[in-house]
């Protein structure tokens, strides 16, 4: 919930009257102590006073043990909005050593997307037994977002949300919201619904409080309402809040039927994975739902090794183009020497202008329309880069590795123009694979680099032939 129930004072002030500041000290160690001493009341007092998230950090240092026992000694509100504060593997420890009953309190006080998103990682029996010991309004919940496509917003939303009725007075929707309000994610803004259930318009809170009590909502409501659809894809989502920034947004159906809200904390949530999922993309890693530590050395294995294979069949064709020039390289063994270099700085290259193009489509900075744009800045950013590291480098050559000028001039050409066709490399394919429906982070460094390999030598060994008659 975005509101404190039990503790939002002003000033941080405890509903006892007592400053905050009294349990700046209170931690893991304060806890054990009260455990063992049995003073399970004073315990519960204490812990109430304390932030939902700073009681859910103390107990990830604790026993299993522990945290069961705190579990059930606190109040069922309490207890559910901690443990959504809590990782995922926690959670699934904490719940299957909990009894049925006390399981199912805590799922039934969860808003819906959390315990939907608990209930999609335990095993299926375990799913089976905590879904048969929640309510009826629970389950209908749970199976409601399960319906919908994996990541998109009907699967993330939460249907814990504030309604009205269009023709209700603000005094009849200020009751409402004190009746149910507190099982509300947010009543910061309230959705107004006409008889179909019809998403009409918005109010927020603080016009309700301002505005005369025996006005009619649909004369107050803000009408030009901004909302998501139940199978937008979560990545839109995020992008909606930021166009907007809203705290949060409505989610309706087909017909326009207000279904769910997603809050700020769940675009929280899918930026952070989203951002996973591209990050492993670009190390070529199979992406993975688990936490590192939870994955086993199976795990990590399968979501590694096809990119290898893929990486490691490609690169064949470097080693093929260097056995294809074995003669020319007997007659000027020290090319060889530079190899690596060209390869490895043209590689970098590639890689510098694929993440910073692919991190510009995401941000919907660059489209395909913008190509020609972008080509085109790659291409003079590449110049100057390559003309920096081939003058660097001719220096390099000559007063430390003391060889000979066409040998340097044909190892800076090369550096010269590796850099510019692996810049164009870098930059043109995440646009070409966000074009034909693929993630462009699969066009990654590992990939572009493969590709830059290859071209780099083809051009090393034509410079060689030219200048070195080889």
């Amino acid at each position: 919930m975005d509101e404190n129930v039990r503790t939002g004072m002003a000033g941080g002030e405890t509903r006892e009257g007592q400053a905050y500041d009294d349990y700046a000290n209170f931690g893991v160690e304060e806890i054990r102590e009260l455990l063992e001493k049995k003073q399970y009341t004073r315990l519960r007092r204490i812990v109430e006073e304390l932030n939902d998230a700073d009681i859910a950090d103390y107990m990830e240092e604790m026993e299993e043990e522990e945290v069961i026992r705190i579990f059930r000694i606190l109040p069922k509100d309490t207890a559910a909005d901690v443990f959504s504060c809590l990782e995922l593997d926690r959670q699934q420890s904490i719940i299957t050593s909990l009894s049925d009953k006390d399981a199912g309190r805590i799922i039934d006080n969860m808003m819906s997307d959390d315990a939907k998103e608990l209930m999609e990682e335990m095993p299926a029996n375990v799913v089976k037994r905590l879904i048969a010991n929640t309510s009826a309004d629970t389950r209908k919940a749970i199976n409601h977002l399960m319906r919908y496509p994996e990541d998109s917003a009907g699967s993330i939303m939460t249907v814990e949300y504030m309604d009205l009725k269009e023709n209700q007075t603000v005094s009849q929707a200020i009751n409402r919201i004190r009746k149910v309000g507190v099982d509300s994610e947010t009543i910061n803004i309230c959705y107004v619904l006409d008889n179909k259930r019809t998403l009409v318009g918005t109010v927020a809170l603080r016009y309700l409080l301002l505005s005369d009590p025996d006005a009619v909502i649909r004369d107050i409501m803000h009408r030009n309402v901004v909302s998501l659809h139940t199978l937008m894809d979560q990545e839109e989502v995020a992008r909606q809040f930021k166009k907007y920034e809203f705290t949060a947004m409505p989610v309706v159906d087909n017909e326009d039927r207000l279904v769910g809200i997603i809050t700020m904390d769940d675009v929280v949530d899918i930026l952070e994975e989203e951002t996973t999922e591209d990050i492993e993309k670009m190390a070529a890693v199979m992406p993975s739902d688990k936490p590192y530590l939870r994955m086993t050395v199976f795990d990590a294995y399968k979501k590694r090794i096809p990119w290898l294979l893929l990486l490691m069949i490609s690169a064949t064709f470097t080693g093929s183009i260097i056995t294809s020039f074995e003669n020319e390289l007997s007659r000027y063994v020290v090319l060889t020497a530079f190899i690596p270099m060209l390869m490895d700085t043209g590689g970098n290259a590639g890689g510098q202008a694929s993440a910073i193009i692919i991190r510009g489509i995401s941000l919907e900075e660059i489209e395909f329309g913008d190509w020609l744009l972008v080509i085109w800045k790659e291409i003079r950013t590449a110049v100057l880069c390559g003309l920096t590291l081939s003058v660097c480098n001719f220096a390099r050559l000559m007063i430390f590795d003391h060889v000979g000028v066409q040998v340097a001039f044909v190892v800076c050409i090369t550096l010269l123009m590796a850099v510019i066709v692996a810049k164009m490399v870098g930059s043109t394919l995440p646009m070409i694979a966000k074009k034909i429906g693929l993630d462009p982070a699969v066009m990654a460094s590992p990939f572009i680099t493969t590709i830059v390999d290859a071209i780099s030598l083809l051009i090393y060994f034509r410079v060689a032939e030219i200048v070195l008659g080889i």
